[in-house]
């Protein structure tokens, strides 16, 4: 005899976070009325969603090359971890059930059919939408996701470890993945004491098997080294020139195969290509708020003398995401993160753009 199907008792409305002053550090709880899956979609009921520094760059609109600026009432949020409460029409003949916990990301939905999902880049589909900016996100305790791309979570994962996973986790995985060492090779983070950084040093150091060096300011050496970073610059205590000096002293004079840029600061690639050997690689990943900028010390004699390479990444494939999810179920990368409230989510933002935080929040939204 079968089973009674799984049925949840769905309210009529959910209390969500909107920014109510785009441009500035503001946000407003407001109660809005949960919407009807459509077809192909699920309805989610978000348990935990992360704050991302990405978050704070679309509320204030300082991300030049964006669109459009995000418009007043968007709901925020990009690292949505919940339960599937309602299939809609067309998304039962799918793997997602009623019951599942999955997770939802930057790229809100992929279309399988363009050049990058053809190629293993779903995460870059041409057609995708991002989660917070053109879909309502994940600072809600209700959202809509597309049910062939919302993330399955493992489960032995506590869900408040997996949101990270799902936007930094995935980030500084892909960005390793692209970086060209191998195991026992010196591998920077630039910026490894943030939310990013800290899960880079992580999987690189426990994950991937290289020998890893942080750079932040001095207040997170601790964190950084508790991460498994074998060497800890503080980058206030030296000149550009000097820090790459350093770095190669520490590399038996040659340099670091790779250097993955987490800070979003432009001194920071400034900084990065003299610190590498010959034939290394820079992997760009944190994207620095105004006006756009060069990469400084680029130039092409010294790339071309060099063999230095430059490459972009940023977020990363559902396959990606499974897997980084799966180390951090292992136990091989956690996330440090506090607690904290929908309600607080504006003093969050603050303490964000002050450079306060050590490694993420997660918001309990239960």
């Amino acid at each position: 005899m079968a089973s009674d199907p799984v049925s949840y008792e769905i309210p009529k409305t959910f209390k969500a976070a909107v920014y109510d002053n785009p441009g500035h550090i503001s946000t407003k709880v407001e109660e809005l009325p949960v919407p009807e899956p459509g077809p192909g979609q699920v309805l989610v009921r978000l348990t935990h969603s992360g704050v991302c520094r990405s978050d704070l760059s679309v509320m204030t609109c300082g991300w030049v090359a964006l669109p459009f600026p995000v418009p007043k009432g968007q709901i925020g949020g990009h690292e949505g971890v919940g339960i599937v409460q309602k299939l809609g029409p067309g998304s039962d003949v799918g793997t997602v059930k009623l019951g599942d916990r999955v997770g939802i990301k930057w790229a809100a939905a992929m279309c399988g059919t363009c050049m990058p999902c053809r190629n293993g880049f779903d995460g870059h589909c041409t057609q995708f939408k991002v989660s917070g900016y053109f879909t309502p996100g994940t600072f809600a305790q209700f959202a809509l996701a597309p049910a062939n791309y919302v993330t399955p979570i493992p489960e032995s994962l506590e869900s408040a470890d997996a949101a990270p996973m799902l936007c930094a986790g995935l980030t500084s995985y892909s960005a390793l993945r692209k970086c060209g060492a191998k195991s026992g090779d010196w591998v920077v983070v630039s910026g490894a004491g943030g939310g990013l950084g800290h899960l880079a040093v992580q999987i690189a150091a426990r994950g991937m098997g290289y020998r890893v060096i942080g750079l932040d300011a001095g207040s997170k050496e601790a964190l950084v080294k508790d991460c498994g970073a074998e060497q800890f610059l503080d980058i206030t205590k030296y000149t550009s020139e000097a820090l790459a000096e350093e770095i190669k002293k520490l590399t038996d004079g040659l340099g670091a195969t790779s250097v993955i840029v987490c800070a979003g600061v432009n001194a920071a690639y400034a900084q990065a290509l003299g610190m590498l050997q010959f034939a290394g690689t820079m992997v760009c990943v944190g994207i620095p708020d105004g006006q756009r900028k060069e990469i400084g010390n680029a130039f092409p004699q010294h790339l071309v003398g060099s063999q230095k390479r430059i490459v972009g990444s940023s977020i990363g494939s559902q396959r990606e995401a499974i897997e980084v999810l799966e180390l951090a179920a292992r136990g091989v990368v956690k996330t440090h993160y506090k607690i904290d409230k929908l309600e607080n989510l504006t003093e969050i933002f603050k303490d964000m753009n002050d450079n306060k935080m050590e490694g993420r929040v997660v918001l309990d939204l239960r």
